[in-house]
């Protein structure tokens, strides 16, 4: 007889991370099931249902149905619920449960926060939580303010009190999910508010901050009460300059390339133009909304937010891709190939060499996942090459842009997508960690050869 003790005693965290949110996301996907869940009260398939319930746990927003005209408030109930848990982590719900019940929080618990939030030691890693959803509830609630507010002009207050409250939670955590189907049409996002300045400053915000992580948040917040002699950690400051660079070089890019579109940019006046280049390169960062019609755009700019969308937002955050460190330690590794140093360093901090391995892992473990979910739905899938790298690299790094193929997709193309967002949501390698045996000692190690490149 099988032993569930034992079991839950010896699982790792990588496994108890993968069946957390594999549990989380049947159960969504049975509540979409039902059909107090669909507008028209009629049950939805349960493909669908999967594929939103992944979607808003794995905060991708990525969708087979409208979610403003398909479900009905007790599913938007369900989906907004699922973001929240998958964005803050099923783990830093658990441990709000217990801080609030009082209970002691196990050793166990404590390592299985410790990879939920990609950290490296469990020192004060319970102290870190309480200031995650604190920050969040802060946050989404000024969020949720603001927005309210603007949408009180468009709409009911009612309905605009709870559209704050549902896209505040939806953009802080990068999820992308809207409601403006009934409004503004199915799959329209926010192009409505491409020349609103509240709306695109508000939204982009609340993405910024939820992509960059709770610990530079904490970083930043906590820096001014420090002595003179003490600066910002290494991680927060590579994490605000590439994702500063890649936020003002997305902007002057998009801007550039779409400037003469007449789908895009050229109707708009220069101060809409400055507002819809900012929105469309802060949401590759995994967040999802749009103001232009991505399918409108310029093949170039399509291929530069795939570019964007792969590296994604930063570790401990709520969002996916390659992460902005990553990035950054692939680029000093460049940088000091060309030089000819040995070592990489970033503001004169020299990385350890499992870091550089770590990063040069993840890399390639992403591109050939990308590539081969590309080639299998070439095969599966009647629609551009383009538009086919497009979904998987925005299901890869849980973003949610759309070129239009996701409603279009088969069933086999419904699940492999499913499947990248929540690979993409774990990360490869805890997902990697997870699927593999316990790691044994090498006791010993081959001789050394060399092997000739370039």
């Amino acid at each position: 007889m099988l032993n569930f003790k034992y079991l839950l005693r010896h699982i790792t965290p990588p496994k108890v991370l993968a069946l957390g949110f594999a549990s989380i996301i049947f159960l969504g996907a049975f509540l979409l099931t039902l059909p107090i869940s669909s507008e028209d009260g009629s049950p939805t398939s349960f493909i669908d249902a999967l594929f939103t319930a992944t979607s808003a746990t794995c905060v991708t927003g990525l969708v087979t149905v409208d979610s403003g005209t398909h479900w009905s408030t007790f599913g938007e109930i369900v989906i907004i619920s699922l973001i929240q848990i998958g964005g803050l982590g099923f783990m830093t719900m658990g441990t709000l449960i217990t801080l609030v019940f009082r209970r002691k929080i196990s050793l166990k618990e404590r390592l299985i926060l410790q990879e939920s939030l990609n950290q490296t030691s469990m020192e004060g890693i319970v102290r870190l939580i309480r200031k995650v959803l604190l920050y969040a509830l802060i946050i989404e609630s000024i969020g949720a303010l603001l927005l309210s507010i603007r949408f009180a002009y468009d709409m009911p207050f009612g309905q605009a009190l709870y559209y704050g409250i549902w896209h505040a939670i939806s953009m802080f955590n990068n999820a992308g999910f809207d409601l403006f189907g009934p409004i503004t049409g199915p799959f329209s996002s926010f192009t409505s508010y491409v020349s609103d300045p509240l709306v695109t400053f508000v939204v982009t915000s609340l993405i910024i901050l939820g992509g960059i992580g709770f610990i530079v948040i904490a970083d930043v917040l906590e820096f001014r009460k420090r002595t003179k002699h003490t600066k910002l950690s290494l991680h927060s400051k590579v994490v605000l300059s590439m994702s500063a660079a890649l936020l003002i070089i997305g902007t002057i890019v998009i801007f550039i390339f779409e400037f003469s579109n007449p789908s895009t940019l050229q109707p708009l006046d220069w101060g809409s133009k400055l507002l819809a280049s900012y929105f469309q390169s802060v949401a590759p960062r995994t967040a999802g909304p749009n103001s232009l019609d991505l399918t409108a755009l310029r093949q170039a700019t399509q291929f530069f937010i795939i570019i964007l969308m792969f590296i994604g937002a930063s570790p401990g955050s709520t969002g996916g891709g390659i992460k902005t460190t990553t990035f950054s330690i692939l680029i000093g590794a460049m940088i000091a190939m060309v030089r000819g140093r040995n070592n990489i360093s970033i503001y004169r901090y020299r990385l350890a060499q499992n870091r550089i391995y770590k990063a040069i892992t993840l890399t390639i473990f992403a591109v050939f996942l990308v590539v081969f979910v590309t080639m299998v739905l070439s095969t599966t899938e009647d629609a551009q090459f383009l538009k086919i790298l497009f979904e998987v690299t925005s299901a890869f790094g849980t973003v949610g842009l759309s070129l239009g193929l996701t409603p279009e997709l088969s069933v086999i193309g419904k699940i492999i997508i499913a499947c990248m967002m929540f690979i993409g949501r774990l990360g490869p390698l805890t997902l990697a960690y997870a699927l593999t045996p316990k790691q044994e000692k090498e006791l010993y190690k081959y001789p050394e050869g060399k092997i000739i490149i370039g």
